[in-house]
């Protein structure tokens, strides 16, 4: 054999056998004929494995778990202090405003409602009481032999004299001027029409001499609406005995005559115990 023969041929025995390795190693990288890998030494390949990453992902869990309670015991520990405090404020304000409450006003004692009270009242009980009407004024009883109309008229000059602070005297003297004027009857007068248009007991023609005491309008002593007015005729009356100097120590008949300046003057004094019992009566 030639020398490079023997070459050739080493070189054609070498190359069969390196495909043979290279299949073989295709073999294991390729395939589901693929070598299984030896098994790794250390950490990393202990890491690898299924059983320990469970037993690392527990212990990691368990160690977290053990942290947040540890987190929670220590944040109830600090809140304790806290919730402490604030319970002991409220009980101070809440000390503070009972005693606040006792000095301000007594203790309330609770009333315990009885069923009747809380059940609904009755239209009866709710319903509101008729207002009551003002009663009348009593009307005087008659006295010294004088009819109702008369009492009446008195009862009027009385009043107004008590109102003008009048003494008991003055009342006597106005009740008899009234009687022996127009015998305590309102009257009208036939010489002024215009006195019909108000109420009145009669009628008289002395001049133009109306009401209670026959005073005239055409004198000064009102106008005939005025002067038809028991009230208003009685308070001109005792005004112009006003003005009589020293007219309580005159007599019953000497004080009417200085007011009325009657042609009769002497007249009044058969009035004069008639009047004193009805002022009696009515004061």
């Amino acid at each position: 054999m030639h020398p490079d023969d023997s070459s050739d041929q080493q070189l054609t025995e070498a190359r069969p056998a390196a495909r043979t390795a290279d299949a073989a190693s295709g073999e294991r990288r390729i395939g589901r004929h693929r070598a299984p890998e030896p098994p790794r030494r250390g950490g990393r390949a202990l890491l690898a494995s299924t059983p320990a990453r469970v037993a690392l992902a527990g212990g990691v869990t368990c160690c977290l778990g053990l942290v947040a309670f540890a987190g929670v015991q220590e944040t109830d520990r600090r809140r304790e202090p806290v919730q402490e405090l604030l319970a002991d404020r409220a009980a101070q304000e809440q000390r503070a405003s009972r005693s606040l409450d006792r000095a301000a006003s007594p203790i309330a004692v609770p009333v315990t409602p009885s069923p009747t009270a809380s059940a609904s009242p009755s239209p009866s009980a709710t319903r509101k009481p008729p207002p009551r009407r003002p009663a009348k004024p009593k009307r005087p009883r008659p006295v010294a032999g004088l009819t109702q109309a008369q009492m009446d008229n008195a009862k009027v000059i009385v009043e107004v004299g008590v109102a003008l602070r009048m003494p008991e005297r003055g009342l006597v003297v106005a009740v008899a001027t009234a009687m022996q004027e127009s015998n305590l009857y309102n009257l009208a007068s036939d010489v002024l029409p215009e006195s019909y248009d108000h109420p009145h007991q009669g009628s008289g023609a002395d001049h133009d001499s109306v009401g209670l005491f026959q005073q005239r309008p055409s004198s000064g002593w009102g106008t005939v609406a005025q002067l038809m007015r028991p009230a208003y005729a009685a308070g001109a009356f005792y005004r112009a005995l006003a003005e009589i100097p020293g007219w309580q120590e005159l007599s019953i008949t000497a004080a009417a005559q200085a007011v009325q300046v009657s042609a009769f003057p002497d007249a009044y004094a058969q009035h004069e115990e008639r009047a004193t019992t009805v002022v009696e009566a009515l004061t």
